[in-house]
């Protein structure tokens, strides 16, 4: 029987992960998410290279992967200890966008970017925005259960990808530039929500979307982990 070596250090994959992303840091900025920085932060950590492959099998990218869900994770965490019950919710989720964004350096952010927008990593780049989304929500208490978990995510998605590009080229004092946008985006975004819920209520949009409606009633969000991306069917077997 083989035993995980990581076992046997007493670590585990995400420990060594925080480690490596740790010593990978002060390297990103120069060579970005390459091979080279993942080279020299296992020199800099002292970290076993076969240890170091089980923890992060695709290299460096798996490091940005990190960086970006402690970010995520960082973001719930202050979310979970401020009191936002006096905002309104259109400037809670503004809240939210702009501290997540506070939570990273611009230039490893850029180097990222630039890392998810070749083809081989535009998957995970996409898994990752909504996964912010998703963070977003939930930390705003989101309690949703039907097509409404999907359009959500979906449209915050958009949202904070077209913030961070923006974010990225921002040279205003204070970043000022960038809140404004993010305010923007918002208000399309509730203006759209508002149209929709007009649309709904007339008569003759209403007949005619019953049946489409109807049937999206039946799609639910994911149970278990937020790795279940798909939704189900009311009354299907997990």
């Amino acid at each position: 029987m083989t035993t995980d070596p990581s076992f046997e250090t007493g670590t585990d994959s995400a420990d060594l992960r925080a480690r490596l992303l740790q010593a990978a840091l002060p390297h990103v900025v120069f060579d970005g998410w390459s091979q080279a920085t993942f080279e020299a932060a296992l020199n800099d950590s002292g970290i076993n290279p076969d240890l170091a492959s089980l923890a992060c099998p695709r290299g460096a990218v798996d490091l940005a992967v990190e960086y970006h869900r402690q970010a995520d994770a960082r973001m719930r965490d202050a979310l979970a200890q401020e009191d936002l019950s006096g905002m309104r919710f259109r400037d809670r989720v503004a809240h939210a966008i702009w501290l997540r964004l506070q939570l990273c350096d611009r230039e490893i952010v850029r180097r990222g970017a630039a890392l998810f927008a070749l083809p081989q990593n535009a998957a995970i780049g996409a898994r990752l925005v909504w996964e912010t989304a998703d963070s977003i929500w939930r930390a705003l208490g989101d309690r949703s259960d039907d097509i409404n978990w999907y359009t959500k995510r979906a449209t915050l998605a958009a949202v904070w990808s077209s913030v961070v590009l923006y974010w990225l080229g921002d040279d205003s004092d204070g970043q000022q530039a960038t809140r404004d946008f993010i305010d923007r985006r918002i208000d399309d975004v509730m203006r759209i929500e508002t149209l929709k819920a007009r649309l709904r209520e007339a008569p003759l949009v209403g007949r005619m979307l019953s049946a489409p409606l109807q049937i999206l009633s039946r799609i639910h969000a994911p149970w278990g982990t937020p790795e279940d991306l798909p939704g189900r069917l009311k009354g299907a077997s997990k």
